[in-house]
């Protein structure tokens, strides 16, 4: 998938995580994941997309031995750090309640981009 697409469909995908962890399991779990607005989402996304096109290769090639150990699962904790480090540069509009909920998020968005990104790639 092209840039600004994939830029879109992550806001999407950050808006539709924020009102679901709102609503319906920051009662039971206290995770939660605020986005204020559609202008945040979208600021969010692109900085997610520069960090993940700077900063995450660097992380990869750093953090390469216990990827490996791990049999590559260490990279969902990567993801999740680039995601905590987008909520610093956008600031309390864009916010995780804890680390956990980056994880989650970080899996729940992987997920959703391996399956838009395959629909994209046949149609």
């Amino acid at each position: 998938m092209r840039f600004w697409p994939r830029i879109f469909v992550n806001a999407l995908i950050f808006l539709a995580l924020a009102g679901f962890f709102q609503s319906s399991l920051a009662g039971s779990f206290q995770n939660s994941f605020t986005v204020s607005s559609v202008w945040i989402a979208l600021l969010a996304s692109f900085v997610l997309a520069l960090l993940n096109a700077v900063v995450k290769p660097i992380l990869f090639v750093l953090s390469l031995p216990i990827t490996i150990l791990t049999l590559g699962l260490f990279s969902i904790v990567l993801n999740a750090a680039m995601l905590e480090l987008t909520s610093v540069f956008v600031g309390a509009n864009f916010a995780f309640s804890s680390f956990g909920t980056t994880l989650i998020i970080a899996v729940i968005m992987s997920l959703c981009n391996a399956i838009i990104s395959d629909h994209f790639a046949r149609g």
